[in-house]
């Protein structure tokens, strides 16, 4: 299955670009999920869960480093793709209402 990025209107990444930004350790993990997803495996805690609560479809890839809890938010649209579409360093337990809106 193919995954895809979420890009704004000039055509930047947010999520490739926040992707950048993390450590080593995390973006090999990420790239690590992101074959499992591409190869149609369906993942499941520690890895990733879903978030159906908060959006049907929605899912969270769950990575941690010295620096904190990093989520990269998807969907995935059977048949078609998985959507990356957010990401944080998530700093509290739950999930802030401003990052869920962006959502």
């Amino acid at each position: 299955m193919k995954i895809r990025f979420y890009k704004t209107t000039s055509g930047r990444s947010p999520v490739e670009d926040f992707l950048h930004e993390c450590s080593n350790e995390v973006q090999g993990e990420f790239f690590d999920a992101h074959s499992l997803l591409e190869q149609g495996k369906v993942l499941s805690l520690p890895l990733s869960r879903s978030l159906a609560g908060i959006h049907r479809g929605l899912h969270e890839l769950r990575f941690k480093d010295r620096s904190g809890q990093i989520r990269f938010f998807y969907f995935i649209k059977v048949g078609d793709a998985i959507y990356m579409v957010h990401a944080i360093k998530k700093k509290r337990q739950d999930l802030p209402k401003e990052e869920v809106d962006l959502i």
